[in-house]
């Protein structure tokens, strides 16, 4: 263990003790919740709550825990994982559901960079030791195609693309009911539900969010859409159709109705991953990748195409 103590700085002068110390240290929100809990945060010397409010200039004292030990890479084969192609620089693969993209404390489910371990492939060694090769994320829960680094120099090349956002990320999403207009942007910043860590919302001051869709086919009860990000933040396409009252089917964790996603036989949102363009990090030549629907996905969709 050990001790920060520091001043509180005017630009945190107001803000709730988690977000503010998340704010200072780098920590997530959850972290800073559980040392206030325990006792590990003090201001002017008494234990302050993670919904206590910081002055600025008040004295922070930080009791830090040891730096995690880095979380184990598993290689084990992950049942439905597809690669779509690979060469000397990238792989690229069908992710199915219930697969995390890389190991994390709490996640005991497979993940591709296990799955791809399994299958004898060596992939970047750039990153945190659970997370090597891995450029870009999709949730457990959703489905389609992502690119895993394999050499040092695609590593460098794609984290830049990403960031400069010169990849082409095509998702299609199943939402509820009819969006209005059917072609339209969304652009709403995005930070961390106010109240539920694990979720996500649209938050003043939050990062900058855009996200582009156009319903391709219209349901009685729902529209498929094809979604282009612009940005890729944790949760965004969820986030923002939620935040329009036309949440994913069967994202209950964004307000979906649990009826229809019972009556589709949906246990997970309907959104998938279906292109994925760059430029290739060996030559430059533009490359695109498609994935096909998954069994559960098409399946709603036939009970909706034959109810209209």
């Amino acid at each position: 263990m050990s001790s920060r103590m520091l001043p509180v700085p005017d630009g945190l002068d107001g803000m709730r003790v988690d977000v503010g110390l998340a704010k200072l240290l780098g920590l997530s929100r959850t972290v800073v919740a559980e040392l206030a809990a325990s006792g590990d945060v003090l201001i002017d010397g008494k234990v302050a709550s993670k919904s206590d409010r910081l002055t600025a200039g008040d004295l922070l004292e930080v009791t830090l825990p040891e730096p995690d030990t880095p979380v184990e890479v598993s290689a084990e084969p992950v049942e439905g994982l597809r690669i779509l192609h690979e060469d000397d620089d990238i792989v690229v693969v069908d992710k199915p559901v219930g697969v995390a993209v890389h190991p994390s404390p709490g996640w005991t489910g497979p993940t591709v960079v296990g799955g791809l371990a399994a299958a004898g492939l060596r992939i970047s060694t750039s990153g945190a030791a659970e997370r090597q090769g891995v450029v870009h994320r999709l949730d457990a829960g959703t489905t389609g195609v992502m690119v895993v680094a394999k050499s040092e120099h695609a590593y460098s090349v794609l984290k830049r693309a990403f960031k400069e956002r010169t990849v082409s990320k095509g998702y299609h999403a199943l939402v509820q009911g009819h969006p209005d207009p059917t072609r339209g942007t969304i652009d709403a910043p995005i930070d961390r539900h106010p109240r539920y860590d694990y979720k996500f919302a649209v938050v003043t001051g939050g990062k900058p969010s855009i996200t582009h869709y156009e319903v391709i086919e219209a349901f009685r009860a729902a529209s498929l859409v094809d979604v282009q990000l612009e940005t890729g933040r944790t949760h965004q396409i969820r986030v923002h159709f939620s935040a329009m009252r036309h949440p994913c089917v069967g994202d209950l964790t964004y307000g979906a109705d649990p009826v229809l996603a019972r009556r589709l036989g949906l246990t997970r949102q309907w959104l998938h991953a279906r292109t994925l363009g760059f430029a290739h990090p060996a030559d430059g030549r533009w490359v695109e990748f498609t994935s096909e629907y998954p069994a559960d996905l098409a399946a709603a969709l036939d009970i909706l195409r034959a109810e209209s």
